[in-house]
């Protein structure tokens, strides 16, 4: 993905929050190119969860923008501020499946509640939507019928339910063995290549990172301490936090690098 010659479909211009008296961002400024795999990283308490709260609009900002193909999610209210919502799908790190429902059932809960499609239909787009992520014939399982990564699978088609352009993912490889978690980083690959997906994912796993971002930005002590695609701060950044981030270098390791006790 070249976000030379993409277009914008994410921008975040000056954005300020916090809760209460606490600022937890200050003057984030980025912009997610459609097609691309957009990571959010970060420490603990770094604000990353803030940062994806702000953008999916469950929470007020103290300023800024945040356009949404164009659009400001921020000013934006009733039909239109609706409309906007409907351009993207979220999963969170638990996968949040309704556990009394069947997969279908979860999925097509979505259709039921924006759509006017006959049953028919509904259950057919649940099924094409399983097939999607590898879940073909899983449809009348219960989530906790299924392992960690296969739930994991089921909250993504159920966020593409209503067909989004883009999709939120709260950190997807956690809790998930290697081999699971490389199998959800090539589902993301595949959909964002092959249906022009946009991704924008919360994590810390760094396998996960360098497998599947074409871009990302760290955050530290709520602003922006790097931005660019994995290989160059790996290789190139000015920021020691940032080249140790990226080659796994610990605190332990510094102490021997540097002979210090």
């Amino acid at each position: 993905m070249n976000p030379a010659s993409a277009k914008p479909i994410i921008e975040v211009a000056g954005l300020t929050a916090g809760y209460g008296a606490d600022i937890i961002l200050r003057d984030i400024s980025f912009t997610v190119y459609q097609g691309e795999v957009f990571c959010i990283l970060g420490g603990s308490g770094s604000g990353k969860s803030t940062m994806m709260k702000q953008m999916i609009g469950l929470d007020h900002p103290r300023a800024g923008k945040i356009l949404i193909d164009g659009e400001d999610i921020v000013a934006a209210e009733g039909r239109k501020r609706n409309a906007i919502l409907r351009k993207f799908g979220v999963t969170y790190q638990s996968g949040a499946l309704f556990g009394s429902m069947t997969l279908k059932e979860n999925i097509t809960l979505p259709l039921e509640e924006f759509t006017r499609l006959p049953r028919d239909a509904m259950d057919l787009i649940a099924s094409m939507k399983l097939k999607l992520v590898g879940l073909s014939g899983f449809g009348d399982h219960l989530p906790a019928e299924l392992s960690g990564g296969m739930q994991k699978r089921a909250a993504i088609a159920r966020a593409m339910a209503l067909d989004p352009r883009i999709l939120f993912l709260d950190e997807p490889s956690a809790g998930l063995d290697p081999i699971t978690s490389a199998g959800l980083d090539a589902l993301i690959l595949s959909l964002a290549k092959n249906m022009g997906i946009t991704f924008v994912v919360v994590t810390h796993e760094l396998p996960s990172i360098n497998a599947i971002a074409d871009r990302v930005i760290m955050l530290d002590k709520g602003r922006i301490a790097a931005q660019g695609a994995p290989a160059e701060l790996r290789e190139h950044s000015d920021n020691p936090w940032v080249r140790d981030f990226f080659n796994r270098v610990s605190p332990r390791d510094q102490l021997q690098q540097t002979g210090t006790p």
